[in-house]
């Protein structure tokens, strides 16, 4: 009888912090489809995944789904309902793309895996980035905050005249 050889899934399973922090620490690029319970992860990404990791066959080269809901660290991304990618290196983040973008994503990680690998092999120096997203809201807020500052100010001015 001919035995199979046993096919390792695509992409991990991630859905715990315990298993978040270990899968942090893997070497190299780590592509991550961040999801909540109630959307599930993207489906229409598989096989662009597939064929890169086929072209590139690279043990640099990690795919992972991890559920936002049970994840103390990927708080800030629930709520949110469109698909989205994080590219981590080295337990950092150094990329995102939102939505499911086939040309964009398989742009992202050909340009992430190459840097990656510069890093590795050459020392080059690693690119780190916050999630522009959650800046943009960080200043949202604390803008919002001046203003109602300000009109409680005003207000006891009035209180003052």
């Amino acid at each position: 009888m001919v035995s199979r050889k046993k096919e390792l899934p695509l992409q991990m399973v991630v859905n715990n912090q315990e298993l978040w922090e270990e899968v942090l620490c893997s070497r190299g690029l780590i592509v991550v489809d961040v999801y909540q319970c109630w959307c599930g992860p993207c489906k229409t990404v598989i096989s662009l995944f597939r064929k890169i990791r086929n072209e590139h066959g690279d043990d640099l080269l990690h795919f992972a789904v991890a559920e936002v809901d049970s994840i103390d660290a990927l708080e800030k991304y629930h709520g949110k309902c469109e698909p989205t990618f994080l590219f981590y290196a080295g337990g950092e983040l150094v990329a995102v793309v939102r939505g499911a973008n086939a040309p964009l994503l398989q742009k992202t990680i050909v340009e992430q895996l190459e840097a990656e690998r510069k890093v590795l092999d050459h020392g080059a120096e690693r690119v780190v980035i916050q999630d522009e997203a959650f800046l943009q809201e960080e200043e949202n807020t604390a803008v919002e905050e001046e203003g109602e500052d300000e009109e409680e100010n005003e207000g006891e001015e009035d209180k003052a005249d």
